[in-house]
């Protein structure tokens, strides 16, 4: 053996551990990526029924609005009528009741008018 072949063979020795040392942290690396997958499938397994339930919640909840909107209109509709009845009772009853009300409040004041005074003052 020469001095060639010894340094060949410390030169591939040295490339053998280089190539150790550099495919520990690639083996490490491909663990995480398995690791990596394996939480990425059970997360998606895990929220699968998570958005089932949410699509059921959102679909109840927009029938449940629905229903509001209708019972809304309702209410609308019931405040106009009572808006009208009421315009109609006050344009009916207040007027002869402010009348009513102007005659008494006159008849009171004839009535006090044609007292005679005491002398005493009232306090």
């Amino acid at each position: 053996m020469s001095g060639g072949d010894i340094a060949g063979l410390v030169a591939a020795g040295v490339f053998a551990i280089l190539v150790a040392f550099i495919a520990i942290p690639l083996v490490k690396l491909g663990r995480v990526f398995d690791e990596t997958t394996a939480a990425i499938h059970e997360l998606s397994d895990g929220i699968t029924p998570i958005l089932t339930e949410t699509t059921e919640t959102i679909r109840s909840t927009n029938h449940q609005l629905a229903r509001v909107d209708t019972i809304t209109s309702n209410v609308a509709d019931v405040t106009g009528n009572v808006s009208a009845l009421v315009a109609l009772f006050a344009a009916t009853v207040g007027g002869p009741l402010i009348k009513l009300a102007g005659f008494s409040a006159g008849v009171r004041a004839a009535f006090r008018a044609g007292r005679p005074r005491s002398g005493r003052n009232r306090s």
